[in-house]
This record gives C-alpha cells, structure tokens and sequence, in this order.
C-alpha cells in the first residue's frame, strides 16, 4: 500500500501572476468544501488564504482544523446564534414550527447584524488590499448579500479593485448577475440526490 511521505515539505512560497474570480453555487452540498479545499492546496505551495465565512458562527470542523495551521491560514466568521429569513420566504403555517430563526419583512434585516457584517467586510477588505493575500474565500457571501447584510455594489467594488495577484472564491446560492457577469470560473453545486431526504441528519465531520 502506497503511505504518503512523513518528510517535511519544504514550503515553496508561490505568487499568481493574475489571479481569477471563482464561483461556487449552486443548491446542492459542496461550496464550502470545494472552497476549503482549494485553500487547502493554495497553503501546499506556501500560499496565504484568507477566509471570512458570512451567516456562520465558527462551529463548522473546518474552524477547528484552521486553528491547527500555520498563520499563512486565516479564517474569520461573522454569524449570530439566529438565522435570517424573509417573511415571503417561509409560509405562514410553517413560522411557528422554526427555531433560531428570525423573520423579517424584506429589505430590512436586522440592524445589528448589517453592521457586524459590514465591519468585517471592511476589516476584510483593508487587510487584502495590503497585498500580503493570496487567496480570499468569501464564503456564503451570496446569503450576506441576499438579506442586505452587505451591499451588492461594495462587493463589486472590492472584486474589480483587489489586488490583481489576489485570486477570489465566492460561495453560497443565489449568486447575483453581476457576479457571475465577472467571474472566470463558475462550479454550479446540483442537488441530485441527499440523505437529509431519507431522514438522516447532518453529520459532525461529514456535513459540518
């Protein structure tokens, strides 16, 4: 049986001449994992990732593995221990029955939750422009934007100003037109077939 090698890699610290947008979307399982693992490979050639997760908290496994990785990985959440949801999006008849969730009339989040995203974005957004990045995963940055967390136009901005060496992965559903209009890769996540459909819940290591 073939073992991959003990040796100590030597890290060889590579830079993209241009770097691309990448998106991944789509409703099926997979955009964060294909996102993770691209960070995974960009830390092999001695890459700095750095990945700021919209609409979550910290509590996923690959926050655990980052805190075990060098400081060429930097992972930042901006969550709240509640989701967000349009009042059109959920039937009445099912609003009683979801916990953790908070309904809002559409356009108007919560205030508090807008701003907390809003600095991060900025914090963000100010260390990449030093240049010192590589790769910026921006994960469900779609959800952020789609419950007017984060203004559409400020994400743009910051896609067509980064540095040009810095290469973007934009995850979640519901990817804007004007996104996908600048991107150079498009991963679109399809649904075929989940075991959440036969009653089997999310699994610690495996989903999340």
């Amino acid at each position: 049986m073939l073992r991959a090698s003990c040796a100590k890699v030597v890290e060889v610290a590579v830079r993209l001449s241009r770097g691309l947008v990448e998106v991944y979307t789509g409703n099926g399982k997979g955009k964060t994992t294909a996102a993770f693992g691209l960070a995974f490979r960009a830390l092999g050639w001695g890459m700095r990732v750095y990945v700021i997760q919209f609409m979550k908290l910290g509590t996923y496994g690959e926050n655990r593995s980052a805190a075990r990785v060098d400081g060429n990985l930097v992972v930042e959440y901006v969550g709240m221990p509640y989701f967000i949801a349009w009042e059109e999006d959920i039937p009445s008849e099912d609003r009683n029955r979801i916990r953790n969730v908070v309904i809002r009339p559409r356009g108007k989040p919560p205030e508090e939750y807008a701003e907390k995203a809003m600095r991060a974005f900025r914090a963000m957004k100010e260390q990449v422009n030093e240049g010192n990045w590589d790769v910026v995963i921006m994960d469900e940055i779609n959800v952020a934007i789609y419950y007017n967390l984060l203004p559409l136009n400020d994400v743009l901005d910051f896609i067509d100003n980064r540095p040009t060496h810095t290469e973007i992965v934009l995850t979640g559903r519901k990817m804007p037109d004007q996104i996908t209009e600048r991107a150079d890769l498009i991963t679109e996540m399809r649904e075929v077939k989940h075991p959440y459909a036969a009653g089997v819940p999310a699994r610690k290591g495996i989903d999340y």
